[in-house]
């Protein structure tokens, strides 16, 4: 490499831990300036909580042996729905891609269902599936998977059609078209859609542990509130922002895996 590639890329890593020390620092500020105005009574403690009564709670949690089953039992039910949405979302995009005719049919129902608020679907959903885990898997199936069919068609119709008439031009049938071209000229379409489709399956999750869960991180949430326990609330949306976190970044090392292969 030339002296002026090395001085680029120390260039670049200079620039991305000046961005990751900003960040932290946003962070810590935030955290400080919150603790400093409830100390003072700037903001009301039992509205608005703080960083000592939210790690209070958490070593209050820890203490009762509640909160690491309620983490578990959120991240469970968002990978099973993120593992099934993911599959089913590619399955019935790849069969619409395949059938113009189911397409064209299909293609209405899911704009419907996209744009209809999920969480009015709950009640019936208890009744139909059972007020368990179950319900809440569905729930947020009904999130993930028509985003990922929308997301990954339209990858699919987005292939250069110069290319795919090329190869039909050599007399490619319609599965060598799919596994060939299709697929792999979508998949960082796919993997961009990982990146949705977790915190939509996410958001299914605590939807549904609101509406019917005894255990969850959104079960601590709604508990919290009803009790008018904020710091509760306050603790469980806190441990939500960190679990999102870990799972986008958990997505964000797939992806670099898959990219690099």
């Amino acid at each position: 490499m030339t002296k002026e590639h090395i001085n680029y890329l120390k260039k670049i890593k200079r620039n991305n831990l000046l961005i990751k020390i900003t960040q932290i620092s946003i962070l810590i500020l935030f955290i400080i300036i919150w603790q400093l105005l409830s100390d003072y009574k700037i903001i009301n403690p039992f509205i608005f909580s703080s960083p000592k009564k939210v790690i209070e709670c958490l070593i209050s949690l820890h203490s009762a042996n509640n909160l690491y089953n309620h983490i578990f039992i959120t991240i469970y039910e968002t990978f099973i729905s993120f593992l099934l949405g993911t599959l089913l979302g590619i399955l019935i995009a790849s069969l619409m891609w395949w059938n113009k005719f189911l397409a064209k049919v299909i293609d209405p129902y899911l704009t419907v269902l996209n744009s209809l608020p999920k969480v009015a679907l709950g009640p019936i959903l208890i009744i139909w599936v059972g007020a368990g885990m179950q319900s809440i898997i569905v729930m947020a199936l009904l999130i993930s998977t028509i985003i990922t069919i929308i997301n990954v068609y339209q990858g699919f119709i987005s292939v250069d059609s110069i290319k795919v008439k090329l190869m039909q031009t050599f007399k490619a049938n319609k599965r060598q078209i799919y596994t060939k071209l299709i697929l792999p000229a979508t998949l960082p379409n796919i993997i961009s859609c990982f990146k949705v489709n977790i915190s939509m399956s996410l958001i299914g999750v605590i939807m549904g542990e609101f509406l019917v869960s005894k255990e969850g991180i959104g079960y601590l949430i709604m508990y919290g509130s009803q009790v008018f326990n904020l710091d509760l609330v306050i603790t469980g949306t806190i441990i939500l922002c960190i679990v999102a976190v870990i799972m986008y970044y958990l997505v964000l090392l797939i992806e670099k895996k898959l990219v690099k292969n």
